[in-house]
């Protein structure tokens, strides 16, 4: 039986997705700032201190958990969307940008999911947000996007957005994978989560996928991302950098900026 609200829902669209929240009368849903769509009569907004999840006791609780969100770059503040009318009324949010909206529920998941600290959308009420510090100190000096993650614990859905195409996949017990650190979306609390040095010099020096890899060894479930937003605005500052686009179509590519002066 779930202690957190139930709520029923929908994902419309394929690579720009919004999801579509169904909340009964006193029902309620928690968001981060910056996903509201839009939403029926009847649903009434409030700003509140911290994840409003049922967990946080008393002013000091909220406190610390609003303080671990800003480690994670997120707000101090979340909104709940509650429905204060006598039918069933809807609320929806959208991604940041292109990608998948992922609903997972925690109550099938073990009541805790690890996740990337820019990934969580909305949840039902009573979901805890937390902080997951990665624990080695390997992986805490060069686990990159992957040392803060976010932690979302209880037994209701959360939903969660990730960039590109979203794979998932389940580790068996002592089976790893190896991941950029940025393509992680989410996965079980079974999984441990480690930081493993690429092989070979000319791998780590010319490779351009960096040092390091994050290896996940199981069991569990790994959820992973195709295009990182990290990647994805890389790559838009290197067009926006001042002859960032003259290389396309050029033989001489990079080369010929230098050899035009633009390389000093």
């Amino acid at each position: 039986m779930r202690s957190n609200h139930e709520i029923d829902y929908r994902i419309f669209g394929e690579e720009m997705q919004c999801v579509e929240i169904e909340l009964d009368p006193q029902e309620t849903v928690m968001a981060e700032s910056g996903s509201f769509m839009f939403m029926d009569d009847g649903i009434e907004m409030e700003t509140i201190f911290g994840d409003g999840s049922q967990q946080s006791g008393g002013f000091l609780g909220k406190l610390m958990g609003a303080g671990k969100r800003l480690l994670t770059g997120e707000s101090l503040f979340m909104t709940a969307f509650t429905n204060m009318g006598y039918n069933k009324a809807r609320v929806t949010f959208a991604g940041p940008y292109a990608g998948k909206i992922m609903p997972l529920d925690l109550l099938q998941l073990g009541g805790k999911v690890i996740c990337q600290k820019d990934s969580y959308l909305c949840a039902a009420k009573g979901v805890s947000v937390g902080i997951e510090f990665q624990r080695k100190l390997g992986t805490g000096l060069f686990g990159g996007e992957g040392f803060i993650m976010q932690k979302l614990e209880g037994d209701g859905l959360a939903f969660v957005h990730a960039g590109g195409h979203v794979m998932e996949k389940e580790l068996r017990a002592g089976e790893t994978l190896r991941i950029d650190t940025g393509c992680i979306v989410a996965f079980t609390a079974g999984i441990d989560y480690d930081i493993q040095m690429v092989r070979g010099v000319k791998n780590a020096l010319f490779g351009g996928e960096g040092l390091f890899f994050a290896v996940l060894r199981g069991p569990g479930k790994v959820w992973l991302q195709s295009l990182p937003v990290s990647r994805l605005a890389g790559k838009i500052l290197s067009y926006a950098a001042p002859g960032g686009r003259r290389e396309e179509g050029s033989i001489l590519g990079g080369l010929g900026n230098i050899l035009d002066g633009d390389g000093f």
